[in-house]
């Protein structure tokens, strides 16, 4: 059998995949409705996070499967920096209800949004991705 047969390659990616897949984060899609979130977004939290840039707190695209505190170019509390936690939805769920109560020591003010606003809040947020222009 040479490199390129068939075989050879469906047995590599068969041997390889679960190590692949244990290494990449896999979420289930947030159940909120994200054209809702949009809007709760911006009427929440777009006077402190911005889509481009840092304004008085970082830019939230590409948060969601991203660790808490890793975006370069923000000053995050050192309670933030040191939760170890990965921003899965159900992670931002519990956060946005009730940011201090998750990481005593965080900056990030509680909401008041309610549970539906909150999905429809993640749901958004997931569907904003990295690229030109944005973080």
């Amino acid at each position: 059998m040479s490199r390129g047969d068939p075989v050879v390659l469906a047995v590599a990616l068969a041997l390889a995949l679960p190590g692949i897949a244990a290494a990449v984060p896999v979420f289930a899609a947030p159940a909120g409705d994200a054209r809702r979130g949009e809007a709760v977004f911006d009427s929440y939290c777009s006077d402190c996070h911005g889509l481009i840039g840092v304004r008085m707190g970082p830019s939230l695209v590409g948060v969601v499967g991203r660790r808490a505190a890793s975006l370069a170019g923000y000053d995050f509390s050192a309670a933030l920096a040191g939760s170890g936690l990965t921003w899965t939805p159900a992670n931002l769920d519990r956060f946005l209800a009730g940011p201090r109560e998750m990481v005593a020591g965080t900056s990030m003010e509680t909401l008041h949004l309610s549970r539906r606003d909150r999905r429809a809040v993640i749901a958004y947020l997931a569907s904003l991705k990295a690229g030109p222009g944005r973080p």
